[in-house]
């Protein structure tokens, strides 16, 4: 009976030790969970703080390429460039859209406004074009004569010798010794056809005996189309004769003396004028012996000979100057002009 309780005793020992130690493995286990609990919550912090340690900036996207912490520079100013044109496009769609005053502008405001502008440009363009045609006529002033579009009325005008058409022939039409008085000429803008058939304006001075009868005579000739080559001031030539009659130009006042004599010319007194004298030369007979001028006009002293620019009777250049009381030095004696028209 003792050794059965005995027995019972240390069976009761066992299972008490056995519960134990059942109980101590889960509160092991429990134990082992809190601490591998415990270090993970410890870990996981810290691997935060040391991602962030070693991310101290998120990468910077310029569109799909990624650009990194050395071309942050470059991308911040190309950031900023987008960023101002993005401000310029939207002022302008404020613009176009509230006139700039933050009011709404109707389409017809809109409209009214792109009207108003081309209104302007076109201001613009006109203001332009007369300056331009202050200029030519600056230009012709001094001693350049531009083609002009074809004006059926022509420029015809008769005014004292300004300031600046003076100072060109000072010294040089206009000698220091010139007898004739500043205030009896007169400086004319003549417009012509020219021998490629454009239209010009010249420039010739004249004494004002004649003014009106040359106005008259050119206006006429420029109406029926017929050809002067050109008409500048002698003054672009030097004041001399022969260059200017070389370049078939037509001119009036010159002060000189007839060539080979002391005698003043009919140029010299502006009571003279030479008409295409390339092809109408002048012709003497020194000695007895032929002299035509300007050199390398001798087919054209043949006035038998039919060729263009030819004066003569039935010549409407001719038949003009003789109705206004105008003399031909074609018909003289002993020697022939048939460049020459003056009036006593």
């Amino acid at each position: 009976m003792k050794k059965t309780r005995t027995l019972a005793a240390c069976i009761a020992l066992a299972l008490l030790l056995s519960g134990c130690g059942s109980h101590k493995e889960k509160a092991d286990e429990a134990s082992e969970d809190a601490v591998l609990k415990d270090m993970i919550t410890d870990t996981v912090p810290d691997e935060r703080a040391d991602v962030t340690e070693l991310v101290p900036v998120e990468p910077v996207y310029a569109g799909e390429t990624e650009v990194t912490s050395g071309d942050r520079g470059d991308v911040a100013a190309d950031s900023e460039k987008e960023q101002e044109m993005e401000t310029v496009s939207q002022d302008i769609a404020v613009s176009e859209n509230t006139g700039g005053t933050g009011d709404t502008v109707s389409g017809a405001e809109v409209s009214e406004n792109a009207a108003a502008l081309d209104a302007v440009s076109e201001n613009d363009v006109t203001v332009s074009d007369e300056e331009e045609s202050a200029g030519d006529t600056a230009e012709e002033t001094a001693g350049n004569t531009g083609s002009a579009a074809r004006d059926p009325e022509g420029v015809f005008t008769s005014e004292m010798i300004p300031d600046a058409v003076f100072a060109r022939m000072s010294g040089v039409s206009f000698p220091a010794d010139c007898t004739v008085s500043r205030e009896d000429l007169r400086y004319l803008r003549l417009s012509y056809n020219d021998f490629n058939g454009q239209t010009q304006v010249g420039e010739l001075v004249c004494n004002k005996k004649i003014a009106d009868d040359l106005i008259e005579i050119f206006r006429e000739l420029y109406k029926s189309g017929y050809q002067i080559e050109k008409i500048r001031l002698i003054d672009d030539y030097g004041g001399d004769d022969d260059l200017s009659c070389a370049d078939n130009n037509t001119s009036c006042f010159n002060y000189r003396t007839v060539a080979g004599s002391t005698n003043l010319s009919k140029h010299a007194m502006g009571v003279a004028v030479d008409i295409n004298p390339f092809y109408n030369p002048y012709v003497t007979y020194p000695n007895g012996v032929e002299r035509i001028s300007p050199p390398g006009s001798e087919p054209y002293a043949d006035r038998s000979a039919d060729f263009p620019h030819k004066i003569g009777p039935g010549d409407m250049v001719y038949e003009l100057f003789k109705a206004h009381g105008f003399t031909w030095g074609g018909n003289w004696k002993s020697l022939k002009d048939y460049q020459h028209f003056q009036k006593p």
